[in-house]
């Protein structure tokens, strides 16, 4: 029958997803040196929430799985932005499962909820609001209607996370007050013990497991097992032989965030981090696409192709 899809072929193999090719988020988010700074980045402004920090404490193998934990996060992002509409909104509800699970106490605070729309409005912003802050330090610079345009493209999400219209910010402008009245003096974003206790995990990685995870993501089996010797020696490097590649990171936090933290920023950790940025900067656009750019955008641009 004429128009009728051939055996075995997807109905939506050219479905754009929530975001598409022609979005500023599709752009950013393929680019693996972004996410590099962003991820970390995130991660440490959202545990700054006590409610947050308590819930990561209480329910996630963070503490005995900090990789593992991790790759499942950004797998879990990249299917909701470089999937199809089917396959995001499926991961969206998924997730939403999970966090109907996550409920607890903060110490001397109260309770918490993960599908508090307040909690998942900040966890929400903090994804938004560090993408934007690590392409314009480690990309370029951003025009305000790119900023604007990237965060118009994330309010599908936030809704689909069940934060309320009436509670989303509805532009950048509002976004940016709401970004800076949270952390603000009087906002209720500042890490406790807790979270100091959390970010030393994510600033303080094992390398083994994570070079473990790099060779077994290979498609070749040659290439893994020429690897396994290279995985063997990063068990025995300390994590912090190998800390100092997340300085960048920390680079990128506002300065009352990191003070609280307790993180040393004196002019060793400027100048490294400094020395790695513009380094990144430099071999980015030399890189082959394979590498440069996260396997599901680049599946996601052969689905595109493909129809």
């Amino acid at each position: 029958m004429a128009g009728r899809p051939a055996a075995g072929r997807p109905l939506n193999d050219r479905e754009p997803g929530l975001f598409g090719p022609g979005s500023v988020t599709w752009r950013l988010d393929r680019e693996a040196f972004l996410l590099l700074g962003a991820g970390p980045r995130a991660l440490l402004l959202q545990i700054a929430h006590p409610a947050v920090a308590a819930g990561v404490a209480d329910h996630s193998s963070f503490r005995e799985d900090p990789w593992g934990r991790l790759a499942a996060t950004l797998r879990s992002y990249l299917r909701i932005v470089y999937g199809t509409s089917r396959q995001a909104k499926a991961e969206i509800r998924r997730l939403d499962a999970l966090h109907a699970r996550v409920r607890g106490t903060v110490p001397g605070d109260g309770r918490y909820d993960a599908r508090d729309p307040e909690l998942a409005l900040w966890v929400h912003a903090t994804l938004v609001d560090s993408t934007l802050v690590t392409a314009d330090a480690w990309l370029a610079p951003l025009t305000r209607d790119e900023r604007a345009a990237a965060y118009l493209e994330s309010l599908p999400v936030g809704r689909a996370f069940g934060i309320p219209d009436d509670l989303l910010p509805p532009d950048l402008d509002a976004f940016e007050a709401y970004v800076a009245r949270m952390l603000g003096p009087a906002g209720p974003v500042l890490p406790g013990p807790l979270a100091r206790e959390l970010a030393d995990t994510i600033l303080h990685p094992p390398l083994g497991p994570a070079v473990r995870m790099l060779i077994e993501a290979l498609p070749d089996d040659d290439g893994r097992a020429a690897l396994v010797g290279l995985a063997n020696v990063a068990e025995r490097i300390p994590s912090p032989a190998i800390s100092w590649l997340l300085w960048p990171s920390i680079g990128l936090l506002p300065a009352a965030i990191r003070d609280a933290y307790e993180l040393r920023w004196g002019p060793l950790e400027r100048a490294v981090a400094a020395w790695l940025g513009a380094g990144w900067r430099a071999w980015n656009p030399r890189l082959p696409a394979s590498i440069r750019w996260m396997p599901q955008a680049l599946a996601a641009d052969r689905r595109m192709a493909a129809g």
